[in-house]
């Protein structure tokens, strides 16, 4: 179970990271990523950051290292905005959440259904009402 202060840290953290992959970073690379979320240990000594990136597979294998790369740079940039004794150690992770939300709606765009409305909805065959009369 995560616990309130991991959610905060992990909150801190992607909103930094995020930040900091903004401002001061000069890596071309970087273009295109962003900080979709960040799972932190329960000992919050290591932070799993997922990054989204737009572009090509070779756009997100750069992107991934040139992270990787940076992650001992990232962590030495948060020491100062932190008020905790250890920064955790940073795991970029590409997450492709959103290619699987695309498939899952080009799949259903394909599908060609048309709209629901509620006249299409199955009624409650006339055997299955349950009325209560004890009142």
């Amino acid at each position: 179970m995560t616990s309130r202060r991991q959610v905060q840290l992990a909150d801190f953290l992607r909103d930094e990271i995020s930040e900091i992959l903004q401002r001061e970073m000069k890596d071309p690379r970087l273009g295109l990523a962003s900080i979709t979320r960040v799972e932190l240990s329960p000992d919050l000594r290591y932070a799993k950051v997922y990054v989204s990136v737009l572009g090509s597979e070779e756009d997100r294998e750069a992107t991934m290292a040139a992270l990787t790369g940076a992650a001992g740079f990232v962590r030495h940039l948060l020491k100062p905005r932190m008020r905790v004794r250890h920064v955790p150690e940073i795991r970029f992770r590409l997450d492709r959440s959103m290619e699987h939300a695309e498939v899952i709606q080009r799949t259903l765009r394909e599908l060609n259904l048309p709209p629901s409305t509620e006249a299409d909805a199955d009624p409650v065959p006339e055997g299955d009402a349950r009325i209560d009369d004890s009142e």
